[in-house]
C-alpha cells in the first residue's frame, strides 16, 4: 500500500529543507536504509535515507526547491498503484467520495470572462513613481471627467511617498472616468483613470478588472461621472483649434511653467525653454510645444551682443550600462535573517565595550605553544577565559523563556565562524572543563566540518554564550547581534599596539578591544561589567585560566 513520505526535521531550527540531489527517480526500488535524497537545511546538507520499501511512484518536488516541514518529499508503494487519493487528502481512495465528486463538479463551472476587446477606452494605470512607492495620493486633478487630454499633457500631481510628482497622460481622448478623489490614495497598477471615445462603456472594464483580481475602484464614487461627460463634443474642438503662441507662463516666483518631460526634451535639444510658447492650461508648456520649436534667427545687428555671450560648457557624454546579479536565497541564509531579525528587534540590547593587555597572554601563548600537542590560538584562550568567567558569573550564562529566566549550571560556548553562504554557530561544550589543548583541537575540527558543511545537528546546539572574532580580519572593535537563546554575545577585536600608561610612563601596549552585547532582559549593565572585569583579570593574568 502506497504510503507518504514526509519530510523529516533536521534541525531544531529547521522549517523547510531544499532537495539538493536525489539519489532515487519515479519507478526505482528503494529499500529501508537506501540512500534517496541530499537535503539542504539552514545548517547543513544531510543524506536522508527511506524508512520504508517499495517503488518510488511520485516526489514531491525537483532539484533545488524547497519542502516545507512536513510536506509531502515522496509516495513510497507498489509499481502501478494509485497514489493520487493520498495527493489530494492523504486517504485510500473508495467509490464514494467519487461519486461526491462527480456530481459536485457541475455546480463549480467557472464564471465566463468578460470580453472589453471592442471597447474604445483605455485603463490608464498608477506608476510606479519611485523604487519604494506602492501608492500614490491624489494631490490635484488638472483634468476633470469628460475633458479631452492629450499625450504629454499634465493630467494629475501625485505625492509618493518621496515627492509630490507630476503625472502627465500617454494617452489621447477623452476623460471617461477618474479612480480616485483629490486626497485619495491609489495603489500601483491600481486604476487612476479610463480614458477613451466619448460613450465608450468603461464600467464594463471596471467589472472586468475586478473578474481578474485587481482591486476594483470605488464604484459608488464613479456613478455620477457620465452626466460629465455629455460635453466632452463641445470641448474637444477648443483644444484641437490652433490658437495663436501666447506669451510664457510664469508661477509667481518667477519660475516658467512646463512639464518635467519638456523640460527634459528642450534641455536634450539645447532649447531655452522660457522663449518656448506654452500651449497647455493657463499657458503651460508641454511636450509638443517643445517638440515643434523653431528657435528665431539672432537679429543681424547684434553680432557683438552675441559673441560676447559666454559659450555654453559642453559635457563629455559618459557611457555605461547598468547591470545586478540575484541569487536565491539559501536556506541557510534565509534562516539567518530570520533569527537575527528576531533576536535584534525582540531582545533589547544594550552594549559594553573594554580593552584588555595582551603582553602577558601573549607571553603565555608562546611558552604554551612549545610544548602544547596543537597550536593554541588566541581565540581559543578567549574561549577559556570566557568559560572561567561564566562559571564566576551564572547571571550572564541566561537564557530567556518569554515567562521565566533560565541559569544554566554547564558552560557551552557556541564559537561563529565563517562560511561562504553565512554563519555558522558551533558549539564547544563544558568549555569550563577543557584544557586549551581541548578547546584548540576542537575548535579546529569543528571550524573544518563547517567550511565542509559536514556538521551535524547536535554539534550546533545547546549554547549558552556565544563569540564572535573578527580580530583576524584587521576588525578592531564592533558589535554583534545576540545568538538566541543566549543573553549575550562577545564580539572580538584584533590587537594592535598602542601607546598606553604603565607605572606612570607612556609605553607601547599590545591592546584587543571586545565588545558584549546583552540582552536587558536577562542581564543588567552591573552584571555584564562584573564578567568582563573577571574576564579581563584572566586573560591579562593567563596563569588564572589554568587554575
Amino acid at each position: 500500500m502506497a504510503e507518504i513520505v514526509r519530510m523529516p526535521k533536521m534541525s531544531d531550527t529547521m522549517e523547510e529543507g531544499v532537495i539538493a540531489v536525489w539519489h532515487k527517480k519515479v519507478g526505482d526500488k528503494v529499500d529501508s536504509g537506501e540512500l534517496m535524497a541530499e537535503i539542504e537545511t539552514d545548517k547543513a546538507t544531510m543524506d536522508y535515507e527511506s524508512y520504508n520499501e517499495g517503488t518510488v511512484l511520485y516526489l514531491g518536488a525537483t532539484e533545488g526547491d524547497a519542502v516545507q516541514v512536513d510536506g509531502i518529499l515522496a509516495i513510497v508503494g507498489e509499481a502501478g498503484e494509485d497514489y493520487q487519493a493520498l495527493l489530494n487528502g492523504g486517504a485510500v481512495a473508495t467509490s464514494e467520495p467519487k461519486e461526491e465528486v462527480e456530481t459536485a463538479a457541475p455546480s463549480a463551472a467557472p464564471s465566463e470572462k468578460i470580453d472589453t476587446s471592442a471597447i474604445n477606452a483605455e485603463i490608464v494605470r498608477m506608476p510606479k513613481m519611485s523604487d519604494t512607492m506602492e501608492e500614490g495620493t491624489i494631490s490635484a486633478w488638472h483634468k476633470k471627467v469628460g475633458d479631452t487630454v492629450e499625450s504629454g499633457e499634465l493630467m494629475a500631481d501625485v505625492d509618493t511617498d518621496k515627492a509630490t510628482m507630476e503625472y502627465e497622460s500617454y494617452n489621447d481622448g477623452t476623460v471617461l472616468y477618474l479612480g480616485a478623489a483629490e486626497g485619495e490614495a491609489v495603489k500601483v497598477d491600481g486604476i487612476l483613470a479610463i480614458v477613451g471615445e466619448p460613450g465608450a462603456d468603461y464600467e464594463t472594464l471596471i467589472k472586468a478588472e475586478g473578474q481578474g483580481g485587481a482591486e476594483e475602484a470605488p464604484a459608488p464614487q464613479v456613478e455620477a461621472a457620465p452626466a460629465a461627460a455629455a460635453p466632452t463634443t463641445s470641448s474637444a474642438p477648443a483644444s484641437s483649434t490652433p490658437a495663436p503662441a501666447p506669451a510664457v507662463a510664469t508661477s509667481s516666483n518667477g519660475r516658467v511653467k512646463a512639464s518635467p518631460l519638456a523640460k527634459r526634451l528642450a534641455s536634450e535639444k539645447g532649447i531655452d525653454i522660457s522663449q518656448v510658447p506654452g500651449s497647455g492650461e493657463g499657458g503651460r508648456i508641454v511636450k509638443r510645444d517643445v517638440e515643434g520649436f523653431v528657435p528665431a534667427a539672432a537679429p543681424a545687428s547684434q553680432p557683438a551682443v552675441a559673441n560676447d555671450a559666454p559659450a555654453p560648457v559642453q559635457l563629455p557624454t559618459v557611457v555605461g550600462e547598468e547591470s545586478f546579479e540575484e541569487v536565491k536565497l539559501s536556506q541557510m541564509r534565509k534562516v539567518i535573517a530570520r533569527r537575527l531579525g528576531e533576536s535584534k528587534f525582540a531582545a533589547p540590547h544594550f552594549y559594553l565595550t573594554m580593552e584588555i593587555n595582551m603582553d602577558k597572554a601573549i607571553e603565555a601563548r608562546k611558552s604554551m605553544n612549545e610544548v602544547s600537542p596543537v597550536k593554541i590560538s588566541f581565540n581559543d584562550m578567549v574561549i577559556k577565559a570566557a568559560a572561567v568567567a561564566l562559571r564566576k558569573h551564572p547571571g550572564v550564562n541566561s537564557s530567556w523563556l518569554e515567562d521565566r529566566i533560565r541559569t544554566n549550571h554547564h558552560v557551552h560556548i557556541g564559537v561563529a565562524v565563517a562560511v561562504d553562504e553565512g554563519l555558522l554557530v558551533p558549539v564547544v561544550k563544558f568549555a569550563d572543563n577543557k584544557p586549551l589543548s581541548h578547546i584548540s583541537a576542537e575548535v579546529k575540527d569543528l571550524g573544518g566540518k563547517a567550511k565542509s558543511k559536514k556538521l551535524q545537528p547536535q554539534e550546533m546546539e545547546g549554547n549558552t554564550f556565544t563569540i564572535s572574532n573578527l580580530g583576524m580580519f584587521g576588525i578592531e572593535e564592533f558589535t554583534a547581534i545576540i545568538n538566541p537563546p543566549d543573553a549575550c554575545i562577545m564580539a572580538v577585536g584584533g590587537i594592535k599596539q598602542a601607546a598606553i600608561v604603565k607605572d606612570g610612563q607612556l609605553a607601547i601596549g599590545n591592546m584587543m578591544k571586545v565588545t558584549m552585547s546583552c540582552d536587558h532582559r536577562v542581564v543588567d549593565g552591573a552584571v555584564g561589567s562584573a564578567f568582563l572585569q573577571t574576564f579581563k583579570s584572566l586573560l591579562e593574568d593567563p596563569v588564572r585560566i589554568l587554575v
